[in-house]
């Protein structure tokens, strides 16, 4: 299933030609060709299907979850730890972006003018679908997984070197560009990794060569903390990040999901 969040447009009808009201509420929906097959429920009591139909064109997607937190995993790829000149990780290395860093697809990437360098690092997100905690290693963790979805781990290059701790440069408004969609029955053992900028292939990666697979990952971070329903883990991103500037658009696409699509603007001033 490929799961979606939206907010249908002020002008837009439903199939039932009901008025929409003039603020609308977001709401979950299964995409399904160019229409939208509208949910109720929620990721940890589970989906059913709505009254209604929107045609693609007539809704807004947003980013498909409101997670509580954001855990990400540096240097999970073995060329981009070597790109940057960093030793290997020993066991996974987390952090956090912040909720309010999340935009959706299409929304403007905006560069701080107190930073001179900012990069994309695509990476795949993986949803949690039920509260896990402590998860010991004889268990999977596939049973706590929604779905997955698109990330673009923004990072402020240059105050992440300056700081030496990562939650101002990873943490700007608009650093987190996250959906477009959630698939739920995403082929991993199929799946790449792709990043663009204006249409030039930049990154390529699978899941297969992360250092540390989604279990080993999830299992280590439940440990240290609780994952609740709708929470995003980013897995980490492949070689090849490079600084943006404005103008810019940059693509993330895991085959399976789709396209996380954003432009590049200057600060506003």
């Amino acid at each position: 299933m490929k799961l979606c969040r939206f907010q249908p447009l002020v002008f837009a009808l439903p199939e039932s030609r009901q008025p929409v009201e003039s603020h609308p509420a977001p709401r979950f929906g299964r995409v399904e060709d160019c229409e939208i097959q509208e949910l109720t429920g929620n990721f940890s009591a589970g989906f059913a299907p709505g009254r209604e139909r929107w045609p693609l064109d007539d809704v807004q997607l947003l980013p498909p979850s409101v997670p509580s937190k954001i855990v990400c995993v540096g240097r999970n790829y073995r060329a981009h730890a070597s790109e940057l000149g960093n030793e290997l990780p020993k066991e996974p290395l987390i952090f956090f972006k912040p909720p309010s860093s999340i935009i959706a697809a299409g929304e403007p990437i905006l560069l701080p003018p107190v930073s001179h360098r900012v990069d994309y690092e695509g990476e795949l997100a993986v949803v949690i679908g039920k509260r896990c905690s402590q998860l010991p290693d004889s268990e999977s963790a596939k049973p706590y997984i929604f779905g997955y979805s698109c990330l673009n781990d923004v990072t402020a290059r240059d105050l992440q070197n300056f700081d030496g701790q990562w939650t101002r440069a990873k943490g700007f408004d608009t650093f987190c560009p996250f959906g477009p969609l959630i698939e739920t029955g995403l082929d991993l053992a199929s799946a790449v990794l792709e990043t663009r900028v204006n249409g030039i292939r930049k990154q390529c990666a699978t899941p297969s060569e992360m250092i540390f697979s989604l279990d080993v990952i999830i299992r280590w971070i439940s440990r240290v903390m609780t994952l609740e329903p709708g929470d995003v883990i980013a897995t980490g991103t492949p070689a090849g990040v490079c600084p943006l500037s404005a103008g810019d658009v940059v693509e993330v696409e895991v085959t399976g999901i789709g396209t996380l699509r954003n432009p590049v603007q200057s600060w506003p001033v």
